[in-house]
């Protein structure tokens, strides 16, 4: 059983840099597009998150093959925690005049930071634990950071005075400023409560024929292509949103507190998600969360000036539905890992957790890249007034497209071929081969 402080400890990194991630996706690209526009942004943080393609396989894999004292996991998160520092400050509290190319550097040296830290972070959590419903839980105490580091972000700034419109400057430079000071505290506490499993020894796999055994992983494969979409529905009612509030319901100065209460429900569900996927299982559980935060997308069409109620109903509803989002792909990732270490002996989750982080970030900037610039051909301005085409554009990209990409996801999922009774078994079988491997290893040492 993994105790509550160890689990506290292991999470508290994902707090502050948590966030970061509403102020950089959903408030730095608005701040930026009134200096170099709409399309400008959206194609400049799209050819940020493309540099991510060769980043986070590549830490991944060296984190997988890292051998120190230290540990495998470490090294890499105590290397990145400089750089992230340093890229939060340059992006959140720019110099006068930044451009583009000032938020296309410090936007990849940002994202290089966060993968140094962030992959190899989920794949220590993959590793404290094989059980099929202790690995909810850890996935679950770093997601319950996550959706806290989120909601701290939105409130520090209101409670400062600066969470008003036109404030988004002041907005960004209290969070760099938080993040700065509590990020290096929470590594530092993480790195010396949490025990790091022992890398298992043996040869490293091959690199050619290692590739081909993930790409045969069929699970693997149905896994991330779920999880990209429901990325990228979830990406962009995120990026959408402030414009959303603001042009079709006519209620900029609410949006805090309905951001607010949306990830609140996301907390608070939590761990009735974690409860309800242990007696249902994870995919199916996923899956019914994903269908009824479809239900609750397809009211938005109907929504207009003044809704706000019915609006806040809607970010209850599908805060609700977060938890299970946040949660269960997590746990499921590290369940999908186990059936590689079967075929080929290594445990290679660095690598796993490092393809799924690219596909987060993916679908993240695909959301930006490609909603930007087609409100942009719609003749939308963030400032408006827009004509009803450009309002119709809107509600599209921000809840048809994801009621869309959410039933794709399902259908993915519905039959999905992991279970608990499956996962058991398959740490049985890799614990033995693991096993066997060490004794090869000391015998011909």
């Amino acid at each position: 059983m993994v105790t509550l402080p160890l689990l506290i400890a292991y999470a508290a990194p994902a707090l502050p840099l948590a966030m970061l991630t509403l102020p950089v996706y959903v408030v730095l690209p608005s701040h930026y597009a009134g200096t170099v526009g709409l399309a400008t942004v959206g194609v400049v943080l799209l050819l940020a998150r493309l540099w991510d393609g060769v980043t986070d396989p590549l830490v991944g894999w060296l984190s997988d093959r890292t051998r120190t004292r230290f540990g495998r996991r470490r090294p890499w998160i105590l290397a990145g925690l400089p750089l992230t520092l340093l890229s939060v400050w340059q992006l959140l509290v720019p110099p006068e005049g930044a451009g583009a190319l000032h938020l296309l550097v410090w936007s990849m040296a940002l994202y290089l930071g966060w993968t140094l830290m962030i992959v190899p972070m989920s794949a220590w959590g993959a590793e404290i634990s094989g059980d099929y419903d202790q690995r909810t839980r850890i996935a679950g105490a770093r997601e319950t950071a996550v959706v806290l580091g989120t909601m701290a972000a939105l409130g520090l700034p209101v409670a400062l005075g600066a969470g008003g419109a036109g404030q988004e400057g002041e907005t960004l430079r209290i969070v760099a400023v938080a993040t700065v000071i509590l990020l290096p505290i929470a590594v530092v506490y993480q790195l010396i409560a949490v025990p790091e499993p022992a890398a298992p020894r043996g040869p490293p796999a091959p690199a050619a024929g290692g590739w081909r055994v993930l790409w045969g992983n069929k699970p693997f494969r149905r896994l991330l292509a779920a999880y990209l979409l429901n990325g990228f529905a979830n990406g962009l009612p995120a990026t959408l949103f402030l414009l959303f509030v603001a042009q079709v319901l006519g209620a900029g100065p609410e949006a805090g507190a309905l951001l607010f209460v949306y990830f609140l429900c996301g907390v608070i569900s939590v761990p009735v998600w974690v409860r309800v996927s242990a007696r249902f299982g994870k995919h199916r559980t996923w899956s019914v969360a994903m269908l009824a935060c479809c239900v609750a997308f397809a009211t938005v069409p109907f929504l207009g000036p003044g809704d706000i109620w019915a609006f806040a109903a809607m970010c209850v509803a599908t805060g609700l539905m977060l938890g299970a989002d946040l949660v269960l792909p997590s746990s499921m990732q590290a369940d999908v890992v186990d059936l590689d270490t079967l075929r080929t002996g290594v445990a290679r989750t660095g690598l796993y957790f490092a393809l799924w982080s690219l596909a987060t970030k993916l679908a993240t900037a695909l959301a930006v890249g490609i909603a930007f610039p087609v409100l942009d051909m719609a003749g939308f301005r963030s400032e408006g007034p827009n004509p009803g085409g450009a309002l119709t554009a809107l509600v599209v990209l921000y809840a048809i497209v994801p009621i869309g990409c959410k039933l794709a996801a399902v259908a993915l999922l519905w039959t999905y071929p992991i279970d608990a009774v499956r996962q058991a078994r398959l740490r049985r079988l890799v614990e033995r081969r693991l096993a066997r491997t060490e004794r090869l290893s000391a015998a011909q040492a």
